[in-house]
């Protein structure tokens, strides 16, 4: 039954589970460990990789490029033989049990165990990811359409919540090392990427108590894996179908490049374009958590007045305007106030997003398969946004010409949504509106 109101806390819960992995490991702790550890023997940030020598700050951002390549081409295929089997949950848990064991193990990360750790955020990251387009997808499981975009900006609210608890105490424990029998700063930073991992898999097991099983289709000849490219082939099918669902993953595509590119570096950003010390750069995010909760449920409010398209226009314009102010901020009260701005529009954007896909594929129980074409659609978009932002960083000498890049993307991420036409009428699906 959907709108039952114990399944839809219970889906929330995974943002709370999840999104300290975000904040913790992505955006502010681990950046700036990493920044001050993996550094060469002189002390210098370009350093050894598998026989490169590389900056770290550009090896962050390959990374973040090469994990989400990775899910892109290997979450179609799973959400395929999960749509086939039933099994949907199981796949969830196993990204999820990846990601936060990985989480745990970066505890070790040392000067001396630099490789080691690129390849446990690598897989943090696919964990990650990987778990979350099977967390998208049961959204028009559970709710109904004209509870979409609350739910959505509902549960990021639970994750911006969830995630800045366990950073105060992580804080905390960076900042008052004598309250934990005087542990060095490096160990309080380890352990906080411990407790990232037990937090997520503690707090994933009531979504993965309540939420249901997937409906197994019926036995057709074949074994799951080649059924499952079955299921990817006619759900690409449908959505050739969809011009409205195709127009909007290509904009998705396009600004979603700019803003994941902007959450995965603006730490590492004020680290090492602006010199903010570590305190600042963990204050800062936690700025951007808070505004975020509030900035989700605005854009879910400006959402139901004017329509998906029209609020995603409006947050996607004031993008461009943080990236604007981004290129010429030089002292920490700007860079906070520029923070407070992304906070705004981060929950907002990325609310909407996922719940203007909801609105735009057919009712089905495939829900899997066609939110893995949006998960690819965002996946490549952060590929290729951190690996632009860091070759640009890397050819240029300065991550304030990255930014212009990024400035371009959410423009042209505008005009592309203009083309699609925004709807506040419920009950009625998008493509059903006669727009080819």
């Amino acid at each position: 039954m959907k709108n039952n109101p114990r399944t839809l806390t219970a889906w929330t819960y995974y943002d709370w589970a999840n999104s300290v992995h975000s904040l913790v490991i992505v955006s502010s702790i681990f950046p700036v460990y990493f920044s001050a550890t993996a550094l060469n023997e002189a002390g210098g940030p370009v350093i050894n990789f598998l026989g490169l020598s590389i900056k770290n700050s550009v090896l962050f951002s390959y990374t973040v490029s090469a994990a989400f390549l990775f899910t892109a081409l290997l979450s179609p295929f799973c959400t395929a033989i999960a749509d086939y089997s039933g099994r949907k949950k199981a796949f969830m848990k196993a990204f999820c049990y990846t990601g936060a064991i990985s989480c745990g193990l970066l505890y070790f990360f040392t000067s001396e165990t630099t490789t080691f750790a690129v390849i446990m955020f690598w897989l943090s990251l696919i964990g990650w990811s990987g778990s979350i387009v099977f967390y998208n997808s049961y959204l028009p499981d559970i709710a109904t359409e004209d509870q979409f975009d609350r739910v959505s900006a509902r549960g990021f609210s639970m994750g911006y919540i969830g995630s800045v608890l366990l950073m105060v105490f992580n804080l905390v424990l960076i900042l008052k090392p004598d309250w934990f029998g005087n542990i060095s700063e490096g160990m309080a930073s380890r352990i906080a990427f411990l407790t990232v991992g037990l937090w997520w898999i503690g707090f994933a097991q009531i979504p993965f108590s309540r939420l249901p099983d997937g409906v197994r289709k019926a036995r057709v000849p074949g074994n799951w894996l080649f059924n499952g490219f079955k299921e990817l082939r006619h759900v690409w099918h449908e959505l050739q179908g969809r011009p409205l669902a195709k127009r909007f993953l290509v904009a998705f595509f396009v600004y979603n490049m700019g803003v994941q590119t902007v959450m995965y570096v603006a730490t590492i950003f004020g680290s090492d374009e602006l010199k903010l010390p570590a305190q600042s750069l963990i204050i800062t995010i936690l700025l951007i958590q808070l505004v975020a909760i509030a900035g989700a449920y605005a854009f879910a409010r400006l959402s139901e007045r004017f329509g998906n398209t029209y609020a995603l226009m409006v947050a996607v314009l004031i993008w461009v305007g943080i990236c604007t102010a981004a290129y010429f901020v030089q002292t920490e009260t700007q860079f906070f106030g520029l923070a407070a701005v992304v906070g705004l529009v981060m929950g907002g954007v990325q609310s909407l997003s996922r719940s203007t896909y909801s609105k735009l594929i057919p009712a089905t129980t495939d829900t899997a398969s066609y939110f893995s074409f949006y998960d690819v659609t965002e996946k490549t978009s952060i590929v290729l946004g951190t690996a632009v932002y860091g070759l640009i960083e890397q050819v240029t000498g300065s991550m304030r010409n990255s930014v212009l890049a990024l400035l371009l993307l959410f423009v042209i991420g505008f005009v592309l949504l203009w083309r699609i036409p925004s709807q506040k009428i419920y009950g009625v699906r998008l493509e059903t509106e006669g727009v080819a």
